[in-house]
């Protein structure tokens, strides 16, 4: 991969979110463009970084923990990462140490980890979306949003955390707008106990600009910009 390819692709997915933003008028600059760096090497956030980007998406917590140290040895204070995988919770400890932003929470075990990991520093705070589950498989991960205002008083309750919104991923083999409309049903459910969480994490390379036509405030863009590893 040599830098122009990565900043052309960039700079054209960038186009396309302005352009979708014009669309459904909306303002490009309440649209977060997250770059998912999973499967790469620390390179490419650093060469992303040398592009003016700075929020990056991991799952993993092994391959983040590592990653982001060393972008953090190489270029201190500049990237904010965002967890955006489903996190067992047996990684929390860890993922709070590079972990800014919290796309998936989506389970009252991960919650209470979450609270006691914190608890041990109350300096730290974390930034969290609750995941939804869109699909019928009650052992995916996300939550039912039949549930999400019962689950978000106990996520409220705690002050380490600010609740930012909703995380949804559409399903296979369903039209986008369908699972983007049940996504902005549950933020809007949400908004009625927590006003200020209004954000949507949604929207990814095949169907980004339709997450804007939604709502969606945080997009996890990967392969579209970083190619295929």
């Amino acid at each position: 991969m040599t830098d122009s390819t990565l900043a052309e692709r960039l700079e054209s997915v960038k186009a396309r979110i302005a352009s979708a933003a014009s669309s459904f008028n909306r303002s490009v600059s309440d649209i977060q463009l997250v770059v998912v760096t999973k499967n790469h090497s620390a390179q490419l956030p650093l060469a992303l970084i040398d592009l003016g980007e700075t929020n990056f998406g991991e799952n993993r917590d092994q391959e983040a923990s590592t990653k982001a140290l060393e972008v953090e040895q190489a270029k201190p204070g500049l990237a904010t990462w965002h967890f955006v995988g489903q996190l067992q919770s047996n990684k929390v400890r860890s993922m709070l140490e590079y972990t800014s932003v919290l796309h998936s929470l989506d389970r009252d075990s991960l919650l209470s980890e979450l609270v006691k990991q914190l608890a041990k520093s109350p300096e730290r705070s974390i930034e969290a979306f609750i995941e939804l589950n869109l699909t019928e498989d009650i052992n995916r991960g996300g939550l039912d949003p039949r549930i999400i205002s019962e689950f978000a008083e106990r996520v409220l309750a705690n002050p380490q955390i600010k609740l930012l919104g909703v995380m949804g991923v559409v399903g296979l083999g369903i039209e986008p707008a369908v699972d983007f409309e049940r996504i902005a049903k549950a933020s809007i459910e949400l908004q009625k106990l927590a006003p200020n969480a209004k954000f949507i994490s949604a929207g990814m390379s095949g169907d980004f600009e339709q997450a804007i036509a939604f709502g969606a405030t945080h997009l996890r863009i990967g392969t579209a910009i970083t190619g295929n590893r």
